[in-house]
């Protein structure tokens, strides 16, 4: 009995001594509730900042072959895929139409010169005629009506002659553009390439002329060299150049990241939703692929990140270590101050704006810092002003450092591993 109170009496004293130490936590806190929170040292970084878009893989070179003659496809060379060399044959359309078309035009070619050998030797005979009624007139061996009448069969046989010569001209002209559509019904690769569509079979019939585009027939790309076309949002590429580093994945090959650079930068907007609240306003960027990859094809999509700018050795704070606050009234360092007494006194309404802040551990409680930003990356932010190195910073959790924390407030210092596993038990008890 003596036994079991005096571990009553122990366990009473426990929870006595605990007590105590809640109520003066309490009181050296003014009752305010202390917070848990987790700090992270203000060190030294390289911080490279980027844009994500994403958009489509595109070939540097692709050229739509086209038919400008109509008729039925009678071979096809190649299917998708294939591999082509400059000048190889492609495609052959039946060319019945077209070669008599081309007879025809021969003939009223030929018809035509003929035609000029007659006007030809009229022009010479009444050019005879002339000569001699002319000597005659000038002795008085002929009457002027003699001499007009020569002069008028001559003038008529020389129009005849010029007449025949504009006919046969012109009757070259189209036996000239009726053998260039004969040629127009074979088709063969224009540049070196692989093909990358094929719309047409063998047997099919195409429509085809020279005003407008006839039937595409297929796609040769030069998958050499490959590019990423890519849309981005007009907020985020005023800070993009040309020359720029990227790199790019592609859905469809996860287990390779790989480099670009910017070449192009359009000037003119792609607006989607024009007029209504959900428009959008973005500028395509061109990046051409600078590490060859094989397995990649002309539509697959892909997302890059884009390297706009990047600062070495510089001091940094997690991103979400940093806030925006109004009613908080910041500390400053030490090193800082003799700026802030010769800057001159700003604007009303420029004091009023909100400043970024974070949140400096002092001994068991914490301090607002007003500080300038720079570029940030993935998971950090530069600090331009305001912090020193070696100080520590809060960095989560992010209710605490947006709405919580006031200066001078009392927290305690939680390791994130202990954290992350305390809130992975609240979760499993849920």
């Amino acid at each position: 009995m003596a036994k079991t109170s005096r571990k009553r009496w122990i366990w009473i004293s426990l929870i006595f001594i605990v007590v105590i130490g809640i109520l003066f936590m309490m009181f050296s806190s003014g009752g305010e509730e202390t917070l848990q929170v987790s700090v992270e040292s203000i060190e030294e970084r390289t911080i490279t900042q980027t844009v994500s878009a994403i958009g489509k893989l595109q070939p540097e070179v692709m050229v739509k072959i086209s038919s400008e003659a109509s008729g039925e496809i009678v071979y096809l060379g190649v299917r998708d895929g294939a591999t082509v060399t400059q000048g190889q044959l492609l495609v052959r359309i039946r060319p019945d139409m077209m070669q008599s078309m081309l007879a025809q035009t021969r003939s009223a070619a030929e018809a035509s010169r003929m035609s000029i050998t007659i006007a030809k030797s009229e022009a010479d005979r009444t050019e005879a005629d002339l000569n001699r009624v002319t000597e005659l007139y000038k002795k008085t061996y002929a009457s002027r009506e003699e001499y007009d009448r020569a002069t008028a069969a001559f003038q008529s046989a020389a129009g005849r002659l010029a007449q025949s010569q504009a006919d046969y001209n012109r009757a070259r002209g189209a036996l000239q553009e009726t053998q260039v559509n004969v040629s127009r019904t074979t088709i063969t690769a224009p540049m070196a390439g692989t093909v990358t569509y094929l719309g047409v079979e063998n047997g099919e019939k195409v429509v085809g002329t020279a005003q407008m585009q006839g039937t595409e027939i297929m796609r040769i790309a030069d998958l050499s060299t490959m590019n990423a076309w890519v849309d981005v949002d007009e907020n985020d590429v005023a800070s993009i150049s040309v020359g720029d580093t990227a790199r790019i994945k592609v859905d469809a090959l996860a287990d390779v990241t790989l480099r670009g650079i910017v070449y192009e930068i359009s000037h003119s907007p792609k607006v989607a939703g024009q007029g209504t609240q959900e428009e959008v306003v973005n500028f395509q960027v061109r990046i051409r692929i600078l590490d060859p990859e094989h397995r990649m094809r002309p539509g697959m999509s892909c997302s890059v990140d884009i390297e706009t700018d990047m600062r070495s050795n510089v001091l940094a704070v997690p991103i979400q270590s940093v806030t925006v606050r109004q009613d908080e009234t910041a500390t400053t360092s030490q090193e800082e101050d003799y700026r802030l007494q010769s800057r001159k006194v700003e604007s009303a309404a420029k004091s009023n704006k909100p400043k970024s802040i974070v949140w400096i551990l002092k001994g068991n409680t914490v301090e607002a810092r007003e500080v300038k930003i720079g570029i940030s990356d993935d998971g950090y932010i530069e600090i331009l002003r305001g912090v020193r190195k070696g100080e520590s910073v809060v960095s989560s959790p992010y209710q605490a450092i947006s709405k919580e924390l006031k200066n001078g407030k009392q927290v305690l210092v939680e390791d994130p591993a202990a954290r992350k596993e305390r809130y992975r038990k609240m979760q499993q008890a849920q």
